[in-house]
């Protein structure tokens, strides 16, 4: 079995641990280490979070080093769209897009973004 884990770099891992836990409706825990932690659920690895400038990572040496191609999307698909709406209005003063359906999947979505500008759309697991 294969499996991905998404690795961003965040300026403090404590503060966007916290974060992700709140907009995904997960139990506050405390990461691994100041440097590196892991958003998990299931036992299944959903993010990783490592701060920037640690161990020398070329693409995590600096959030000023970003080169073309260097885009990202974090796409977090949930069971309680309303709820994680809630969740994320209380983190952040204004959403990128406000709740809309998706022509494309018919499910509901809605944008923000992290503490680190990281953009983050989150939709329903099943279709409107």
């Amino acid at each position: 079995m294969t499996h991905l884990w998404t690795i961003i770099g965040v300026t403090d891992v404590i503060r966007s641990f916290a974060w992700y836990q709140s907009l995904l409706g997960l139990p506050a825990t405390q990461p691994a280490h100041d440097y590196f932690g892991t958003i998990e659920t299931d036992g299944s690895v959903l993010l990783c979070l490592h701060r920037w400038g640690d161990h020398e990572h070329p693409p995590l040496v600096s959030p000023d080093r970003a080169e073309l191609g260097n885009g990202l999307l974090l796409f977090f698909r949930v069971n309680d769209f309303d709820k994680a709406l809630s969740r994320a209005r209380a983190l952040v003063p204004a959403l990128e897009e406000e709740p809309h359906v998706n022509p494309n999947t018919g499910t509901r979505e809605f944008a923000l973004r992290d503490p680190e500008g990281y953009y983050v759309m989150v939709s329903a697991l099943s279709a409107a």
